[in-house]
């Protein structure tokens, strides 16, 4: 999958394009002895993001959502694979001019207690990045970490506080001004809200969606609940033991889910109204042990065939840009366009 909305869909260059990406991690012996073996993390995933677009990446916990984005971001360094930024590629770059970069794509964490160091003022905390990127002396990076407040919602006299003076909520509002002290490109939002109550969260993904139109800045929003991720997102991409296994525009994806996977994460969503609620599809355990070659979701498919544990499924295009990794799928669309 090259892009999960085409180019001529934003008429400007991708801001990250990511190409076969791979991450592999040694598990450790005992006592530090010879590596047990190996674990894939992400396995062959190829996208792009595109200013102003927003794209949602989801998949339950361990399916490989943090270490994609680590390698977006380049804090990892891929196995195999490449990972651009306004054509660049991030491995061919000197130190320097990456760390340049950096000020382009900026995360927020899940936990914001955790991202804050308690020790240091909320004012020095948003001066911080302005100056590590040396745009500006420290008045002009306070008068900075004002303007950022005040568009997060938040006083100014919360410049002279500490972390623990602040609820989570707000907590996370000061983690957004500070990824946006150096007006990037990119904002990387890693389960920012899930750590929050609905109401909170709700406020949070209002500002975030304030904030883009306003600035025109593209988001990765990467979350395990569908309901945000429809609430926030444009295109949706929705991964399964590192791979990349449905994308489509999230009207295409929520009305006409094509994979067994994404439809049985779409039937535990949580419905308002009892009368219309889902079909609940409950997946088997998975026997990951006994898929060596093929589709690693053919042990729990309700849909598997034979040939799934034999042989490994590609991304394709089932039309309109709506990509799913799953040959029974793929034909079935074929045949209800004879």
């Amino acid at each position: 999958m090259s892009a999960i909305k085409t180019q001529d869909a934003f008429q400007a260059q991708p801001l990250i394009e990511a190409h076969n990406l791979e991450k592999t991690f040694s598990t450790g012996g005992l006592f530090g002895g010879r590596s047990a073996g190996q674990v894939k993390a992400v396995n062959d995933v190829s996208l792009s993001v595109f200013p102003g677009q927003t794209l949602g990446i989801v998949g339950e916990s361990g399916c490989g959502k943090s270490t994609l984005i680590r390698l977006l971001l380049y804090l990892i360094r891929p196995s195999a694979g490449r990972v651009l930024f306004l054509g660049k590629d991030l491995s061919a770059l000197p130190k320097k001019e990456l760390r340049k970069l950096r000020r382009n794509i900026q995360i927020v964490f899940q936990d914001p207690f955790a991202s804050l160091s308690p020790r240091q003022k909320i004012g020095d905390a948003l001066a911080e990045p302005f100056l590590i990127h040396r745009l500006g002396s420290r008045k002009e990076a306070l008068e900075r970490a004002k303007e950022l407040l005040s568009e997060v919602g938040l006083n100014q006299d919360s410049l002279e506080k500490f972390p623990h003076e602040f609820s989570g909520g707000q907590r996370q509002r000061i983690c957004i001004a500070r990824a946006l002290a150096v007006n990037p490109k990119v904002l990387v939002c890693d389960e920012c809200v899930s750590a929050l109550d609905v109401s909170v969260q709700a406020q949070i993904i209002n500002l975030l969606m304030k904030i883009q139109r306003e600035t025109n800045i593209a988001m990765i929003f990467v979350s395990h609940d569908l309901r945000v991720v429809r609430h926030i997102s444009m295109d949706i991409a929705v991964m399964h033991q590192g791979r990349i296994v449905e994308a489509a525009e999230k009207k295409e994806l929520f009305q006409n889910p094509l994979h067994p996977y994404t439809k049985a994460l779409l039937s535990a969503v949580p419905s308002p109204d009892p009368e219309h609620r889902r079909q609940r599809t409950i997946l088997t355990a998975e026997k990951n042990g006994d898929v060596v070659l093929g589709c690693p979701f053919a042990g729990s498919c309700l849909m598997a065939r034979a040939e799934c544990a034999l042989t490994p499924p590609t991304l394709e295009d089932g039309g309109t840009g709506h990509f799913v990794r799953c040959p029974v799928a793929l034909a079935e669309i074929s045949k209800s366009r004879l």
